[in-house]
């Protein structure tokens, strides 16, 4: 058992985001105990199964009510589980494709598209105010800018350069310092880094924000610091990668 979960932890991509890194990775290594030896359980099946169940959230979000934004919230948290288990096994079976990894994070995108979509609309219906609609346009433009940015810079430099996305992903490997194997002070110092991700405001941090804004029924609130979140880090990430660009410059490349 303990080779097999030692197997399992491995697969876990050792820079997650915050939630992710803690609580849902965690939690999809141990539904992937199980899964990883049921022939018919695919990753592209598990990516597609996660993105059913994060469409089926946000219409929960729509039809609105205690019952329904609750059982959303589960679903959020189901879809996200679902969705860090697929990479988990295809790196567990060793059969990891770019098109597995270009259709997770197609679905990704879209469905924090959906999930706040809906919040702006549920909002909207609670307050009679189109104030929600509008910070959640924010939320979502900004949002999608920050995955926009890095991949036209990484165009942009993988043309200058093409030996830069190794160059890149050689600078941001992680080395792995907590789970099994590691004592409860190595697991304990890294848990409380972890925290530090928060700022982020990314994906993993949705996943918790949303949640926990539809089981208060706080929609309003958790979509000005969405809007507000996203308009920093899109607007800052614009900015960098664009003088990144300029600094590392040698040839001209035409719009």
């Amino acid at each position: 058992m303990t080779g097999k979960l030692t197997q399992l932890w491995a697969t876990k991509t050792k820079d997650d985001e915050w939630w992710s890194s803690f609580v849902t990775a965690p939690l999809g290594i141990l539904a992937n105990y199980t899964a990883v030896d049921v022939s018919w359980i695919t990753p592209n099946r598990i990516t597609a199964a996660s993105f059913l169940v994060a469409v089926v959230a946000s219409i929960g979000i729509l039809v609105g009510g205690t019952a329904c934004f609750i059982a959303a919230a589960v679903l959020i948290h189901l879809s996200h589980i679902l969705d860090c288990m697929d990479g988990q096994l295809a790196r567990y079976r060793r059969v990891s494709s770019p098109e597995g990894s270009y259709y997770d994070r197609l679905t990704d995108q879209v469905q924090v598209t959906l999930w706040f979509g809906a919040a702006g609309y549920a909002a909207y219906a609670q307050t009679a105010s189109v104030v929600p609609v509008f910070l959640a346009m924010i939320g979502i433009a900004f949002y999608g800018l920050r995955g926009y940015a890095k991949y036209v810079a990484l165009e942009i430099e993988t043309a200058r350069d093409p030996n830069y996305p190794k160059d890149m992903a050689r600078l941001k490997q992680v080395e792995t310092a907590a789970g099994l194997g590691f004592g409860l002070r190595a697991n304990w110092t890294w848990f409380l880094r972890e925290q530090r991700k928060v700022f982020a405001f990314d994906e993993g941090v949705f996943i918790f924000m949303l949640s926990a804004a539809l089981v208060l029924d706080q929609l309003s609130p958790m979509l000005w610091v969405f809007a507000a979140s996203q308009l920093f880090w899109g607007a800052y990430k614009a900015w960098s990668r664009g003088k990144n660009i300029g600094k590392n410059r040698k040839l001209f490349f035409p719009k």
